[in-house]
């Protein structure tokens, strides 16, 4: 039997921009996407019978099919019958690090992580992108977690298009624990909201959607420059979901107000908030500093920072 020992780094949106309505009922999205380090431990072992069994140590998470992570198992033995045969079924542990429900892609990376060790496991030999093409009918965040890094994102989140990568970015990121935003409803009040500002036409739209490739926060990512960065992160998604939700808002407003502080903005659909910062030293401060002014046991606190990695093997049996 042979095992694998991955880590499944969590992503941030330094970029989220709602173009248009899709014919699938998605939207059309433009987004910068950012892997960091802060990450869940996934470990893989071949088991003899046929089946998929997963644990984790997070009792948030469920163990069956409604897990990303089994879904993503489920696929590969759908896909690949004969090595399902020839090399038995999986065990998945996930021990959990990112938040659950915080929109920091800890579901999406879990299941990355399951079509990479399950690639190994089985000997398939799958190349990145043949893994990424899997993903993506698993959800829109998992292609990019399994090659990590920075990139542009277009369509609904799945077609990928690498930018230089960014590793010495330091992140504090605040979320409340028992608070969760629905992405679902956050999108459906964004077009309630704004749909009226859709772009309808296919060549305005294309021309729209390849903007962000000429945008001066990708002009700002190829420098390095992390001061012009923080200046050009953007949210359309925050429109809607900082009214509804007086948490997420003070706490965009207590990291906005740290001393060093470069930028803030909620991650996705939320509930996360992160602020940047040019050294670990300051955003080890700001961290205590905002647990000073919110002395909430419910609030979770973590310093991080950006990566150019997806998942990685950690070890191997």
């Amino acid at each position: 039997m042979h095992s694998y020992t991955l880590t499944a780094p969590a992503k941030i949106n330094l970029y989220l921009e709602i173009i248009s309505d899709r014919p699938d009922g998605y939207h059309e999205l433009a987004m910068i996407l950012q892997s960091i380090s802060l990450a869940d431990q996934i470990k893989l072992h071949s088991i003899k019978d046929e089946t998929i069994r997963l644990h984790c140590n997070h009792p948030q998470v469920p163990a069956d099919n409604s897990n990303l992570a089994y879904q993503a198992a489920e696929l590969m033995a759908k896909q690949f019958p004969e090595a399902l045969s020839k090399h038995g079924g999986v065990e998945i542990t996930i021990n959990k690090y990112i938040p659950v429900a915080a929109g920091l892609a800890g579901g999406s990376t879990n299941a990355a992580a399951v079509l990479v060790g399950i690639d190994l496991l089985w000997k398939l030999g799958l190349t990145q992108s043949e893994i990424e093409e899997l993903g993506a009918k698993l959800g829109s965040d998992v292609p990019f977690c399994v090659a990590g890094g920075t990139a542009i994102a277009t369509g609904r989140g799945e077609q990928l298009s690498p930018l230089a990568s960014l590793d010495h970015i330091y992140i504090v990121l605040a979320k409340y624990r028992s608070l969760e935003v629905s992405t679902a409803w956050a999108y459906k009040t964004y077009r309630q909201q704004f749909g009226n500002s859709y772009i309808r036409d296919t060549k305005s739209l294309a021309a729209r959607a390849n903007a962000v490739h000429s945008g001066s926060i990708v002009k700002a990512i190829l420098e390095q420059d992390t001061r012009e960065i923080a200046q050009k992160i953007h949210n359309d998604l925050e429109r809607v979901v900082l009214p509804a939700y007086p948490q997420v808002l003070q706490l965009r407003e207590v990291l906005a107000n740290q001393q060093d502080v470069l930028g803030t903005m909620m991650s996705g659909s939320g509930p996360t908030v992160f602020a940047i910062f040019g050294s670990q030293q300051q955003a080890e401060a700001a961290k205590l500093n905002v647990r000073a002014a919110i002395p909430d046991k419910d609030l979770e606190l973590f310093v991080t920072r950006t990566v150019s990695h997806g998942i990685q093997i950690a070890s191997s049996i």
